[in-house]
């Protein structure tokens, strides 16, 4: 009855799935995505051709950092929970950035009250 534990591989499994895979390409940082959001439209850039994107580039969530392989997979990807979810997210305050973590773990500019006497 000895033997090795059937679900004994599946750790190794877990990490080959798309969506884990899918987190290790290089994403914009929510902060980076709010700014982008915030220019107005005459200051964004236009979609240029580029032939290793899905699409040639030309199909783009903004709120997700997503590229599309045409109108069709874009335009039903608007329509989902997660796009919704990370619209109603952009459209709130704006995210924490690296400066406000370091400020909370103690690590920026020390503050040490104000000066109440100086020795000259």
């Amino acid at each position: 009855m000895g033997g090795k534990c059937p679900h004994r591989s599946v750790k190794k499994r877990r990490y080959s799935h798309k969506q884990f895979r899918r987190t290790k390409f290089l994403v914009k940082g929510d902060d980076a995505v709010y700014d982008d959001l915030l220019k107005p439209e005459e200051q964004r850039k236009e979609l240029p051709v580029d032939e290793d994107l899905p699409g040639m580039g030309q199909y783009y969530c903004m709120h997700c950092d997503r590229y599309f392989a045409n109108v069709s997979v874009r335009d039903e990807h608007f329509k989902t929970k997660k796009h919704r979810k990370r619209v109603k997210i952009m459209m709130g305050p704006k995210p924490h950035t690296q400066l406000d973590a370091d400020l909370a773990a103690g690590m920026g500019m020390p503050d040490n009250g104000p000066k109440l006497m100086s020795m000259s």
